[in-house]
């Protein structure tokens, strides 16, 4: 068995994936110029360090931004909304064929220096999309050349998928010759050239039907830049808790809905994703309302796995595996916020378990290298919920043939390397992907005094 809730981007994608069918017109938001600001704070560079989160999220974030129809909200959770639209445009859902005209405004983030020169990039935000509004999410980057990217598209998202809104979609064929955009993934194209990433900017559009006064609302967006090294296997670390730490983490097994709705990425088999997504956003206390499941046969089994793989579908990537989408789809929960980003040992994992922070990782290997799982993967998400008083990993491992089989112990040496690295043999001897460390990290929009703290030791907050 095969779980496909995850494919590695830059080896398959490029031959997986189709051509998006209809364009769509965008108008530019001149980039802000001047100097590159070096990072400060958390965000220095640590020694060894191979990636780097920053996000925007503070009162003060939005006001540093140039801002084009959009308003930044303060209160309890900053953001920005449509205060009065910059202009109209019309768009043509590649997935529905369906052509309208939206309302738009822009809000376009500073000048932002990587203290980690950068191969790949990831984008993620945490928004609100009332039916009838929409986002996009927009990367543009200064290589080490001095040369600049195209402003890249990173996703265009909207959390329902009714009749008023759009198919939330990643977006093909995105190239400027040094870099290609992959799913969620903007990765230089030739790593070995030296060519790197040395600054970004983000580029937030908010749309709404023409007329109306509802408006999304962002509360984040950040973006991750590694460059990890090509490695088939990574240092062996030591055990860093003083005792056993297991959390409390719902159980659900995807495998149950296998055949379930396969217009969602080929039914359950393949929900790896959003099965773990599913099992975080319940441990910190937040379900899916009757309303929000009203859509499901009433006889299946933990309906609310069925809902989080609709809610994270990549209508154009065809599955449920995109990064960004399982984190925006946390965040639409109360006060919750979703992050994707890279670890660059266990042992940084090993302090959010401490501090109370389970962990969606993602990970690909054969059958022979992870004892106790009893399959191999191109690519599979599960949940760390804590490790062994000896330093083994404690996983609920969703590609597990019902929920009491989710729990697994998983040897800390041979999970560490499955995680940590970008090379592997596949069972035919060829060289594939690896994650290198690939994350999504789901907590309150207010955590506790320790959480913060190992949230913002990491460059998270």
């Amino acid at each position: 068995m095969t779980s496909s809730g995850f494919t590695p981007r830059r080896s398959v994608l490029a031959a997986a994936l189709g051509v998006a069918g209809a364009a769509v017109q965008m108008t530019s938001t001149a980039a802000a110029s001047g100097p590159v600001p070096r990072p400060a704070g958390s965000a220095a560079k640590k020694a060894g360090a191979t990636a780097e989160y920053h996000g925007w999220t503070s009162h003060a974030d939005w006001l540093a931004g140039a801002a084009k129809g959009v308003r930044a909200e303060a209160g309890a959770r900053p953001g920005i909304v449509v205060s009065r639209p910059a202009g109209t445009t019309d768009y043509t859902d590649p997935h529905t064929g369906t052509k309208a005209a939206w309302e738009y405004a822009t809000w376009t983030s500073p000048v932002r220096g990587l203290s980690v020169p950068a191969t790949e990039a990831i984008v993620s935000w945490n928004a609100r999309t009332p039916s009838g509004t929409w986002i996009q999410a927009e990367l543009k980057g200064t290589y080490s050349d001095g040369s600049a990217t195209p402003w890249y598209v990173m996703g265009r998202w909207a959390s329902g998928d009714g009749t008023n809104s759009i198919r939330r979609t990643s977006v093909d064929d995105q190239s400027d010759g040094k870099s290609s955009v992959w799913t969620d993934t903007l990765a230089v194209d030739d790593p070995a050239s030296g060519l790197r990433l040395t600054a970004y900017q983000l580029r937030l559009t908010l749309y709404r039907k023409p007329g109306t006064t509802r408006t999304p609302t962002v509360w984040r967006i950040g973006a991750m830049g590694s460059d990890v090294p090509d490695r088939f296997e990574v240092p062996a670390s030591e055990p860093s808790l003083p005792k056993a730490r297991e959390l409390a983490v719902p159980r659900y097994s995807q495998e149950i809905h296998k055949g379930q709705y396969p217009e969602y990425d080929n039914g359950g088999e393949a929900w790896c994703s959003p099965t773990s997504s599913q099992m975080i956003i319940e441990f910190w206390g937040r379900k899916p309302t009757a309303d929000d499941l009203a859509w499901v046969n009433p006889d299946y089994a933990d309906p609310q796995v069925c809902h989080a793989a609709r809610a994270t579908f990549d209508y154009q990537y065809d599955g449920c595996g995109n990064w960004p989408f399982n984190a925006a789809y946390a965040a639409t929960y109360r006060d919750m916020q979703g992050v994707v980003t890279r670890l660059g040992s266990l042992t940084d994992l090993e302090k959010l378990i401490a501090a109370g922070i389970p962990v969606i990782t993602s990970q690909s290997f054969l059958k022979t290298e992870l004892d106790g799982a009893g399959y191999g993967t191109a690519g599979h998400l599960m949940t760390v919920i804590g490790f062994t008083a000896t330093g083994d990993v404690i996983a609920n491992d969703p590609a597990s043939p019902d929920n009491p089989a989710v729990r697994r112990v998983y040897k800390r040496r041979q999970w560490e390397n499955i995680w940590l690295r970008t090379k592997r043999y596949d069972a035919n001897g060829q060289v594939k992907s690896g994650s290198g460390g690939v994350c999504y990290l789901y907590f309150p929009a207010k955590p506790a005094p320790t959480q913060h703290r190992v949230l913002r030791e990491l460059g998270i907050l």
